[in-house]
């Protein structure tokens, strides 16, 4: 009996993903389809990125936070989208240590950069609007970086000791319930006491994403009491500098919410297919939503500037 439980409790070379299901005729097609949304997403990012960089008039606040959110929509796509791609083609869902603990640091870190980017913008929005004779002072280029800095180190250095405490873990099975590897899924399936590792886990997640969320409520409040007191003007400001912020905060913390949900309790009566598609959804249709509501919004300005001319 010993001997049965050092063999099943080694480490795990591979990882078995039990997510995926048998496409039939429709595998080439689901194939393509990703594909296309993955180009579609590095396209769309990259152009605005580009643009960015290149139009000095666009070297403001507000636009060195959003050239960080789209590369971070490049840097969380790219972590999931290769490997999903190689996975649908693939007779046997299997997916080695390596490559599983480096998806889990790529999927977990994009959530809470993303969290804390815009986190950082709507500390943005609320200098600009709240502020606007001391903005300038308050958001200089030095700060600008020291911010994007913190936005991307927390998160990395966050998941580099979670990764420490995990990969060491001896491990009863190898097989993941997902399309992807997750931290969870991975800790669910130890041998060991890993209460260290869930404690350590939750206070990561309260930290960055319950943190920004709460920092993002509390400026937003402020810039409702200012717009509520203030001149149309203020409040035409406001409207036309928050609402792709606020979709992109609504939009993402749907995703990011099941994911959560999904990870931490039992939600086998969700319909298999139901539960792939909100699992997916927030590292799928977040670097795709992004750079089209803001193609969008843009154009919905410049129609409304040439009517109003």
């Amino acid at each position: 009996v010993l001997l049965t439980i050092m063999l099943n409790t080694t480490q795990a070379s591979y990882f078995t993903l039990a997510g995926y299901f048998d496409t039939g005729h429709v595998t080439n097609l689901c194939f393509i389809v990703i594909l296309a949304l993955y180009i579609f997403i590095v396209g769309s990012n990259v152009l605005l990125i580009v643009v960015i960089c290149v139009n000095r008039s666009l070297h403001e606040p507000m636009y060195m936070f959003l050239c960080s959110l789209f590369v971070n929509e490049l840097y969380g796509s790219t972590g999931l989208f290769p490997s999903l791609l190689v996975q649908i083609l693939s007779d046997v869902h299997t997916i080695s240590a390596d490559i599983c603990f480096l998806q889990v640091f790529c999927v977990h870190s994009y959530g809470a950069v993303e969290y804390l980017n815009l986190a950082i913008m709507s500390y943005d929005r609320y200098l600009a609007i709240c502020c606007p004779l001391q903005y300038s002072t308050h958001m200089t280029s030095k700060k600008i970086g020291i911010l994007i800095a913190v936005t991307w180190f927390y998160p990395c250095f966050a998941m580099v000791v979670l990764l420490s405490l995990t990969s060491p873990l001896q491990l009863c099975g190898n097989t993941i319930y997902k399309v992807y590897c997750d931290t969870h899924s991975v800790v669910k399936l130890a041998c060991s006491d890993t209460t260290v590792i869930n404690l350590y886990g939750l206070l990561a997640t309260f930290s960055t994403i319950f943190g920004a969320l709460l920092f993002i409520l509390y400026t937003y409040m402020k810039i409702l009491l200012v717009c509520f007191s203030g001149s149309d003007q203020t409040r035409q400001k406001a409207v036309s500098t928050c609402t792709p912020h606020l979709a992109s905060i609504l939009n993402f913390s749907f995703g990011a919410s099941f994911e959560i949900l999904q990870s931490r309790f039992n939600m086998k009566n969700v319909p298999n297919m139901v539960r792939i598609f909100l699992s997916l959804y927030f590292l799928t249709c977040q670097p795709l939503f992004n750079p089209v509501i803001l193609y969008v919004y843009g154009v919905l300005l410049f129609f409304s500037y040439k009517f109003c001319l």
